[in-house]
Formats: C-alpha cells, structure tokens, sequence
C-alpha cells in the first residue's frame, strides 16, 4: 500500500479520498446499468452520494440511451477526480 500512495502523509489523504469518490461513481454507474433495486439502502445511499459527488457534471451529456448518460455523467466525474488527486499528490510528493 506505501507503494501505491507514496510517502508523503498528506498526499496518501488525497488519493484515498479520490479512490473512495470514485469508487462510489463507478458503484452508482454499475447499480444503474444492472438495474439494482433503488429502494435498498446501500443503492439509495450510493446513488444520493454519487449525485452529490456528481453534481457539477450531472445533464452534461444527454444521449438517448440512459446507461450511457449515466456512464458518461458519473464516469467523467470519476476520472476527474482521480487525474486531478493523482496531479495534487505528486505536487505535494516533491514537495
């Protein structure tokens, strides 16, 4: 784990709270795509959670099929997220 997020303690902060972002965009596109039951608790807390996180980014692609939408919708966000830690850690790295 040291490996994958450096040493600096502030930069490991940063990429774990990309990684955890993420990880709940990517659950939400997944629970969508599958069709999950949105009246299960963990699907409703992802889903408002990945609203949340996805807010700024949310309608800005509007294709017809809704599991592209929200690949694209709440993946751009993810990705995002992650370049932008990844850019800020390695700032803070050699610092």
């Amino acid at each position: 784990m040291a490996r994958r997020y450096g040493g600096n303690p502030a930069a490991v902060i940063i990429l774990i709270a990309a990684d955890i972002a993420a990880l709940i965009l990517f659950l939400w596109i997944i629970f969508f795509c599958f069709d999950a039951n949105r009246a299960n608790d963990l699907v409703g807390w992802v889903h408002d959670s990945a609203n949340w996180l996805a807010g700024w980014s949310r309608d800005l692609f509007t294709p017809d099929n809704a599991k592209w939408r929200t690949i694209l919708n709440y993946g751009l966000p993810a990705a995002v997220y992650l370049l932008v830690a990844h850019a800020i850690a390695g700032r803070v790295n050699r610092a």
